[in-house]
């Protein structure tokens, strides 16, 4: 044991060292709202083979996210402008003349069969263009598109020394093509310029292969695989693999323009904002303090190693921290939180079940006790996270990066740092003598009260459901009746850019505009008498005192551009964050099932459809925006619903295996007096620090901290009032008492 304790320690400085050393040395990348970034305006053209149409626009902005995502740019901002116009603003990019040269290349490969040489005044007919070494070869009927392409990536080839080329997969009907292709290729002479298959990317042959002798006539390649070699260097390599990779754009594009713009939050909103998350965590370690003294001091000392290690992971990923993304980290110190106070709980359990413990063998039960809940929790909100991160893009992919980074440090915190730091102080003897400091001797007010009352909180879980469906008929109705006022992110609006006399600070000018009715302006510097005002739909006479508004601060205004601007939440990426969300909620119903049996883990995906249409309702009634930092919010929700769920199932199947035979609701019942003062102490420590962001945090930070409180809430409720009883009412349907609860 003192071995074991020994290498916690070792691992823990090892830990804290390391994380200290990346936070001081590396810097970490920020977003478009908190520092601004790099803005490229780019043209679609007609070319004889399509039109530079609204619908082509659109297509095109779809292809040039991806192209985006394979660059590494986390949380772009990408908006259609009229109908042939795209502006694409991307926070932290170093090089944005690359940038613009990778975004603004039309990138239509094809691959021809060779037929041969072009010599001299070449009257064929067929197109003939120079290869690597300068030849003009002759080429036939284009065999493959990228459209066969499934997927591209840059290798380094070590062993043969040949250095970075690109491998190509082709899928469905391409691979017999390709088969085909290479297939007559083979049957032609070694050297025959016949042999070869020309790469074509943009009218310029970037490889042509002969097809190696070891390829049979009439057979081909039928792995459905193709390398393109040449001298490349890794940037150049990596940059050809995600233009193949991510398609041909429908039109060709122009850059009309490059600038840098400032961030869309000002200073002050930012500093707010910091300030109100400081308070709120003071405030919450504080509590934890009040309620555990010595451990909970421990705690938020763990907590503080908490945030260095997910700004040092941050850091080291190279990942974009922005607004909506802090959401993942709130939702992960809500977890650090739980963990301890799940921890404490349990340890004060111990103690007080036997006879005069130390305070070292209880906290060493209440952190074996406490394990299954906290791995299965953290469990089921990284399946999510990874899930998010692989399937979805734009701020639902940089929310799941943040959240996973975020347990992931808060599951080190409290299994490990939280775990040296108690083991250490619970073996000076000072505290055995003292055991009352520890803050684990006693079993706290809300125990001790529910242990004198012993209510039967599930006697008709019947009522507790019936009451829920009032809350869920009263959100349907707001949704209904008062609609959801849906974002700039997803229906689009105006975006008017204006020079001015004088240079006009954009937090005056958003303060100036929330006063004269406009308090979702998004305004951006891009100049020193450039301004940028993005808004929802306008009338010509709210577009009129949006100008008169600009032009008082800056002595004047001209505008020089209005344009109407498609979504930046896109159909196509709103799509696939409904799909990743989705199978998300698959995953962690799977996993629920197969840890707490179809019953509970049904039960727990009840209770969190609850909760977003409860949130969502809310916000319907209130008549808020639901946007990108509400679906942030939402997403938070989600993983507290979930955590919520998991603690007070996780102690039903404990008790199922000590109690076996006993009816479930007498189970649950128990579990929830015996979880709910974890649940009590946790929700406190998390609305402190909510309600610090709601108060303090400014306009925006006000949306997302209230969307937090009111997730909050409702989670904790339908975690004890709906996830049970759904489980009790599907257990006594199925008639299954030991194998549905488990």
């Amino acid at each position: 044991m003192i071995r074991s304790a020994r290498v916690r320690a070792l691992l823990a400085l090892t830990v804290i060292a390391v994380s200290l050393y990346i936070a001081l040395t590396v810097p970490v990348r920020l977003g478009l709202d908190l520092r601004g970034g790099t803005q490229i305006v780019l043209q679609t053209r007609s070319t004889p083979t399509a039109t530079a149409d609204r619908e082509a626009t659109d297509r095109t902005l779809e292809v040039l996210r991806g192209r985006i995502d394979a660059l590494g740019v986390a949380e772009p901002s990408l908006v259609r402008s009229g109908d042939d116009r795209i502006i694409v603003e991307l926070p932290g990019v170093r090089d944005p003349k690359r940038a613009a040269e990778v975004l603004g290349r039309t990138a239509q490969l094809t691959i021809h069969p060779v037929t041969g040489v072009a010599a001299g005044q070449d009257r064929t007919g067929e197109p003939a263009l120079p290869d690597e070494s300068g030849r003009r070869l002759r080429l036939g009927e284009a065999a493959l598109t990228g459209q066969q392409v499934t997927d591209a990536a840059a290798r380094f080839d070590q062993e043969s020394g040949a250095g970075w080329h690109i491998t190509v997969d082709f899928g469905g009907a391409g691979r017999a093509e390709w088969a085909r292709l290479t297939g007559e290729a083979a049957c032609k002479p070694v050297g025959d310029p016949g042999r070869r298959i020309a790469i074509v990317l943009d009218d310029k042959i970037i490889s042509s292969p002969e097809v190696a002798p070891s390829v049979a006539c009439g057979t081909g390649i039928t792995a459905g695989s193709t390398q393109i070699t040449g001298s490349f260097d890794d940037a150049e390599a990596r940059e050809l693999a995600l233009l193949v990779k991510g398609g041909a754009l429908p039109v060709a594009v122009e850059t009309v323009e490059q600038r840098t713009v400032g961030p869309t939050l000002g200073a002050e909103a930012i500093a707010a904002s910091t300030w109100a998350a400081v308070i709120g965590t003071a405030l919450t370690s504080l509590f934890v303090i009040a309620v555990y003294r010595l451990m909970g001091m421990l705690a938020a000392l763990a907590l503080l190693c908490y945030g260095l290690v997910s700004y040092a992971a941050l850091a080291a990923l190279g990942a974009t921290l922005t607004l909506p993304g802090l959401a993942g980290f709130v939702l992960a110190i809500g977890m650090a939180v739980d963990a301890n106070v799940l921890v404490f709980e349990r340890a004060r359990e111990e103690h007080a079940a036997r006879q005069r413990p130390t305070p070292r063998s209880a906290v060493a039960a209440g952190f074996r006790n406490a394990f299954s809940a906290i791995a299965d929790s953290n469990i089921t909100t990284l399946i999510a996270a990874a899930l998010l991160f692989f399937l979805a893009s734009g701020p639902v992919r940089g929310f799941g990066v943040t959240l996973g980074i975020g347990v992931l440090a808060s599951m080190v915190s409290a299994l490990l740092i939280t775990r040296v730091l108690a083991d250490h102080a619970a073996s000076r003897p000072w505290l055995r003598a003292r055991p009352h400091l520890s803050g684990i001797a006693t079993t706290g007010p809300v125990r001790d009260r529910l242990l004198r009352r012993d209510p039967q909180l599930m006697r008709r879980p019947r009522r507790w459901l019936a009451a829920s469906a009032m809350l869920l008929a009263l959100a349907g109705a707001g949704i209904g009746l008062r609609g959801l006022d849906l974002g700039v992110e997803f229906t689009g609006g105006r975006l008017a850019e204006y020079t001015t006399g004088a240079p006009v600070d954009p937090d005056r000018a958003r303060a100036a505009l929330a006063d004269a009715g406009f308090p979702r302006a998004v305004v951006q510097s891009s100049g020193e008498d450039r301004l940028t005002v993005r808004t929802g739909a306008l009338t010509d006479a709210q577009a009129a005192e949006v100008t008169r508004t600009v032009g008082a601060l800056g002595g004047g205004a001209d505008r020089v551009r209005d344009e109407l601007i498609g979504p930046s939440l896109g159909e196509e990426l709103r799509r696939n964050a409904l799909i990743a969300l989705a199978l998300a909620l698959g995953a962690q119903l799977l996993y629920l099932a197969a840890r707490f049996r179809w019953v509970l883990g049904t039960a727990a995906v009840t209770a969190l459809a609850h909760d977003v249409v409860i949130l969502l309702g809310v916000f319907a009634w209130l008549g808020k925006p639901v946007d990108g930092v509400f679906l942030a919010a939402l997403l938070t929700v989600i993983g507290y619903s979930v955590n919520d769920s998991v603690v007070v199932f996780d102690r039903i199947r404990e008790l199922r295996r000590r109690h076996r035979g006993s009816p479930l609701r007498r189970v649950a019942n128990q579990a929830i007096l015996q979880t709910l003062p974890r649940t009590v102490n946790t929700g406190m420590g998390a609305a402190l620090i909510l309600t610090a962001l709601a108060v303090l945090g400014g306009d925006s930070l006000t949306d997302f901290a209230l969307a937090l409180l009111i997730g909050l809430a409702v989670g904790t409720w339908s975690s004890v009032f709906v996830a049970a009883p759904v489980a009790i009412e599907l257990q006594d349907r199925t008639g299954g008492r030991r194998r549905g609860a488990g």
